[in-house]
């Protein structure tokens, strides 16, 4: 005897068992987009959960982007949703289509580094470490704490009026 070679998916187009690849990709590709809406409707339960007023939410995820669409009650609501899904795992890119009903001025934003904190991140936008509050409620509620902040995550930083 020896080795011999056969057409690996070849089974299952002449004898009818197991699947060929056109029907394993068409299988993943329902299970991808089953996986994406179901942690699109998990965002949007988050969002009202953390009680953001939007009407019409709606959040589509396809690989690693998301969309939003929807109309958000002010700047802020609007830069929060955002952030809220962006700062899910799995998500590289959110492309934001949001309206707002009460216009204000856009937060600036800012990925926190290593050793990072509100402080430091105060001292570099506002000049005063001490304005740290001001990132910390502009970031509520998914920040919890002041403290409690990691590398990777985006925050808004809020534009003061002087």
């Amino acid at each position: 005897m020896g080795i011999f070679s056969f057409i690996k998916n070849a089974g299952a187009k002449v004898f009818g068992i197991g699947k060929t690849d056109a029907e394993e990709a068409t299988e993943a590709l329902a299970a991808r987009r089953k996986a994406e809406s179901t942690a699109a409707s998990k965002m949007e339960e988050t969002v009202g959960d953390l009680q953001l007023q939007v009407e019409n939410l709606n959040i589509q995820i396809e690989g690693d982007a998301a969309t939003i669409t929807g109309l958000a009650y002010d700047q802020a609501t609007k830069e929060k949703i955002v952030l809220v899904v962006g700062n899910s795992n799995g998500i590289a890119t959110v492309d934001d289509q949001m309206t707002v009903e009460h216009v204000e001025p856009e937060a600036q934003f800012h990925t926190v580094g290593s050793g990072d904190t509100l402080g430091k991140i105060a001292k570099n936008f506002y000049g005063n470490a001490m304005k740290y509050p001001e990132i910390f409620e502009a970031n509520k509620p998914m920040l919890k704490s002041p403290d409690l902040i990691y590398p990777g995550q985006v925050l808004r930083i809020p534009h003061l009026e002087n």
